[in-house]
């Protein structure tokens, strides 16, 4: 257009509770904080289920999208997330602290959280609900403290006019949740300011 060109962008945004439920969105907007809201819109409307069993994935799955394709693979406690890019945010999203990804054929993002929501929705629950009862739940100690549940939002702008692609910094609503049954709830008191003598 006259006096310069017009920038559009294509932005990419996964959510999750990290409780098992995400889902992601694309949007195409001539304004970043316009594309996001789009793209969030869609990603709340088509959230899926994981099912995490002792923190990781039930058993391995692997899937393609397009030119994209995936292996995920359960890992046992302690090894952690094994896997970059845009595979760590979806599974840190979803709630997922143990697992082993591969991604092969294509560096696209848009198409390698394809394949990821592809696989992590290719789980047979009959198969998924054998496999919890065959294997011993990992016992959790609770805590004393509050704790802190996070709604996280990570935003992706893949594609960008005149540029190289950025990354948006992620945002994050927390809230107190409420303290364990077998925790006493200590009563504060408001403090105010003193009046002054007449």
């Amino acid at each position: 257009v006259k006096g310069g060109r017009r920038i559009r962008f294509r932005i990419l945004v996964v959510i999750g509770d990290q409780k098992g439920r995400v889902g992601y969105g694309v949007a195409k907007a001539n304004e970043i904080a316009v594309g996001v809201k789009k793209a969030v819109n869609h990603a709340q409307k088509h959230l899926i289920s994981v099912p995490i069993v002792n923190d990781t994935i039930p058993y391995q799955v692997t899937q393609e999208h397009g030119s994209a394709k995936i292996m995920l693979k359960p890992a046992s406690l302690g090894t952690s997330i094994v896997a970059g890019g845009v595979v760590r945010v979806v599974a840190e999203l979803a709630g997922i602290k143990n697992l082993v990804a591969k991604v092969i054929g294509t560096a696209n993002k848009i198409n390698n959280v394809k394949a990821i929501f592809v696989a992590l929705s290719s789980f047979d629950p009959e198969k998924v609900e054998r496999i919890k009862k065959r294997i011993p739940k990992i016992n959790k100690t609770v805590t004393s403290e509050p704790v802190e549940t996070k709604e996280v939002i990570s935003t992706l702008v893949t594609g960008r006019a005149g540029g190289r692609p950025r990354k948006l910094a992620g945002q994050a609503k927390t809230e107190k949740a409420k303290a364990p049954k077998n925790t006493a709830e200590v009563p504060t008191e408001s403090v105010g300011k003193k009046e002054e003598k007449k």
